[in-house]
């Protein structure tokens, strides 16, 4: 085989065929997106609602006509088929063998399944979750064409935010194309720079209209929005997993027309209170402040600013005179001091002695105090209280 040697289409047509053939039958899952009948022949469209793939299921057995309840766009069914090729144009389709539809237990076991994985890759987690913003710029809204649930959001909006703008994008919010259209709606409003918020909103339905809300793309595709999401799907009770997953759960559409935008009477209102605080506020603390500068006023030290002058003078006079009184005790102090002084020094001088009849003796010749009769010379001067007198020295007479 090679450009110069082809195989024929034909040929290449069987060999896929007889691959196609070797796989045998396969048991496989997906949602029902049209049926078709052309006599006893039923035709189906089998598509993976986490994907955009679908097939087309053949029945010449009559197995889908016997399903009880009949068979419904947007069931989940799970089919055993027969994979086949045809030549002649080249399309690969099951040839259904047998059909089921699945029950509610077995969808609501999925669900936990499903449920319990995605909490632990942590799209539930509270840290996770975006606050929303107060005063939105545009708020976006995904829900159904004419619906009640677009109603009860825009009317409680705008009743509370009359200027409230919403950017809205109408889908299928049941069957098996809302996994689709939510996600490319959620996308688009989540690439809007003008977008702060965005809003999911269905009313209520059973538990199968509602599984659109709990598909794992759908709820991927929440959590890695950029901008905050409200899930507002049913009613109380109903709790899908885009509840668990949305950063804010509203228990209908009316409550997320009522939490998405402040309501403007209210913080008016709010406003009006604080401005009365804040201006009763302003005013004590002006009439405080006054009453102080009143009082500051008052005192003496502005009333009279001379008295704090007049305080200080006397206070420095007191000083002054207490400073003279201790100098002057101090000069008396320091005269009889020296007094008592110069009499003891009087007492104790020479002259003193004199002035009492005693008198001095020196040697002549030298000038030495004579206290023995042994050293006196020839000749010694005797000094008296007043005068001295030059006395030769005839005899001398020791003492005792």
């Amino acid at each position: 085989m090679s450009a110069e040697n082809p195989w024929p289409l034909r040929v290449v047509s069987k060999k896929i065929g007889d691959w196609v053939a070797r796989l045998g039958e396969v048991w496989t899952e997906g949602q029902i997106t049209e049926i078709s009948h052309r006599g006893r022949t039923v035709y189906l469209t089998l598509r993976d609602p986490s994907a955009e793939v679908s097939m087309r299921v053949v029945d010449f057995t009559g197995a889908a006509a016997a399903c009880d309840p009949p068979l419904r766009d947007g069931a989940q069914v799970v089919v055993r088929a027969q994979a086949q090729w045809w030549d002649k144009n080249g399309s690969l389709s099951l040839h259904l063998r047998e059909i089921r539809q699945v029950g509610l237990g077995e969808l609501l076991a999925r669900l936990e399944r499903l449920k319990k994985l995605l909490a632990a890759e942590g799209l539930f987690a509270a840290e996770r979750k975006k606050p929303l913003p107060f005063l939105p710029y545009r708020i976006g809204l995904v829900t159904g064409r004419a619906s009640d649930a677009m109603r009860d959001v825009l009317k409680n909006a705008r009743a509370r935010l009359p200027a409230a703008d919403f950017e809205v994008r109408e889908v299928a919010v049941q069957g098996p194309k809302a996994v689709a259209e939510v996600c490319a709606a959620l996308a688009e409003l989540d690439a809007d720079p003008d977008v702060e918020v965005i809003v999911i909103a269905r009313g209520g339905g059973s538990m199968e209209d509602l599984l659109p809300f709990s598909d794992e793309t759908l709820c991927r595709a929440v959590a890695q929005a950029g901008t905050p999401v409200v899930s507002a799907i049913g009613h109380e009770p109903d709790t899908p997993l885009l509840d668990y997953v949305a950063d804010w759960r509203a228990s209908t559409p009316t409550e997320a027309g009522k939490k998405v935008v402040p309501d403007l009477a209210e913080e008016q209102r709010g406003l009006n209170i604080s401005r009365t605080r804040l201006r009763q506020a302003l005013n004590a603390l002006l009439t405080r402040e006054q009453d102080a500068l009143v009082a500051m006023r008052a005192r003496p030290v502005l009333s009279r600013p001379e008295t704090m002058l007049e305080a200080r003078a006397e206070a420095v006079d007191n000083l002054t005179e207490r400073m003279r009184t201790r100098v002057r005790h101090r000069l008396e102090r320091s005269v009889d001091d020296l007094e008592h002084l110069r009499a003891r020094l009087r007492s104790l001088s020479p002259q003193s002695t004199l002035d009492r009849g005693y008198a001095i003796a020196t040697d002549a010749g030298t000038g030495a105090v004579l206290r023995d009769a042994a050293d006196a010379g020839e000749r010694i001067r005797v000094r008296l209280a007043a005068g001295s007198l030059q006395a030769a020295v005839t005899e001398r007479e020791e003492g005792p």
